[in-house]
């Protein structure tokens, strides 16, 4: 069986019904199960599938992080992979996980929600070896890693988020900036963690600054992932000071998809008033992202580095020493860290870089949970 090197989306169906036929016919030359000595017989590429969570591509944050990264490992490792993308509820996260897993030899499932049912699948077939982003996949009872074959792939986005709060403290003129949140209380924390080291970062430079936080939804309600009207409403409100007494004038999200919605009311609040406020992006470096007539409006983003991270698992692989547990991609990694993209934070780069040293050895501590 031949796989394209870059497939486009697949859909459930049709994936089912390749896995039916590769079943039947018993059809497993270079994709399937493979052990460590399989995946190291040069004559058979690596086979990866790649799961996005809801939304898929064209969310502008980790999902097209991820995408970039398994296209990299596709050109310089010479993997073959395969991608699909779940409903928008989420529901058929597990069933997308098994039909990849009798597609590749390794699967990736791309965010969170996914580890309840990758520890599921991984443990019906332990041949295959997983990986799950923003999931530490290990028991938090014993520490110890679900299993011998599931990694997994962590960020300290609290450090990033540190390192963008302060350029937020250092350009704001009114002293009162937001945050913008996608899901709130989605399970251990993962997107307060964004909020804790903005909030520490705007701190650290003005212990008098104000932020405001707002949240899309929260869960099980993943909407607030992919709604950039709601974002955008979220932001006029901030911008105009319908929820202070002044009106902010950076906002910082992390809201996957929706975080569109913040530029453009970057965009429509400074032209209307004459007054010039920031958004902040996030996971990528938004400023190449949000479209030519936005990109003025990008003061930073703070940059998760999935994309080097799922390269990096990837060739652990391939080498043979792919670990189990939890991977932590930090500062001290550059696992994450901050754009300068648009040359807005040009002169403040200094005394970022100085919070930046400070956290990596270790003389400051940034807080993953909010005050």
């Amino acid at each position: 069986m031949s796989m394209s090197t870059t497939p486009p989306r697949v859909s459930f169906s049709l994936l089912l019904l390749t896995v039916i036929t590769i079943v039947t016919g018993f059809m497993v030359a270079g994709c399937g199960n493979a052990n460590l000595e399989t995946l190291s017989d040069d004559t058979q590429p690596l086979s990866v599938g790649v799961v996005y969570d809801v939304v898929g591509t064209g969310d502008l944050s980790y999902n097209d992080s991820a995408a970039s990264g398994i296209e990299r490992a596709s050109k310089e490792l010479g993997i073959k992979f395969t991608t699909s993308v779940p409903s928008s509820d989420g529901s058929d996260r597990e069933e997308h996980l098994r039909i990849a897993s009798r597609l590749n030899d390794v699967v990736i499932g791309v965010g969170s929600l996914f580890e309840a049912a990758a520890v599921k699948v991984a443990q019906e077939d332990p041949e295959t070896i997983f990986a799950v982003i923003d999931s530490p996949m290990t028991d938090p009872a014993s520490g110890k890693p679900y299993g011998q074959n599931m990694t997994g792939l962590t960020f300290a986005e609290h450090e990033g988020s540190f390192l963008v709060g302060v350029a937020a403290a250092l350009t704001s003129t009114t002293n009162k900036i937001g945050f913008i949140g996608g899901v709130a209380n989605m399970g251990k924390g993962l997107i307060e963690k964004f909020q804790a080291g903005y909030e520490a970062g705007a701190k650290a430079v003005n212990p008098n600054i104000e932020v405001f936080t707002r949240y899309i939804t929260s869960a099980p309600d993943l909407t607030g992932f992919a709604d950039s009207s709601q974002a955008k409403d979220i932001a006029l409100s901030m911008y105009a000071g319908h929820e202070t007494n002044n009106e902010i004038d950076v906002i910082y999200h992390a809201a996957g998809a929706s975080g569109l919605g913040l530029f453009q009311a970057a965009r429509q609040h400074s032209e209307a008033t004459g007054s010039k406020v920031w958004g902040i992006g996030v996971d990528s470096d938004q400023y190449y992202l949000v479209g030519e007539e936005l990109q003025e409006y990008v003061l930073t983003s703070m940059v998760k580095r999935v994309d080097s991270s799922v390269v990096s698992f990837v060739e652990s692989v391939i080498n043979e020493t792919v670990q189990p547990g939890q991977v932590v991609n930090n500062l001290s990694s550059n696992g994450v860290g901050y754009s300068t993209s648009g040359g807005f934070i040009s002169a403040i780069v200094d005394e970022i870089e100085d919070h930046k040293n400070k956290i990596v050895s270790g003389a400051v501590v940034v807080p993953d949970k909010p005050e």
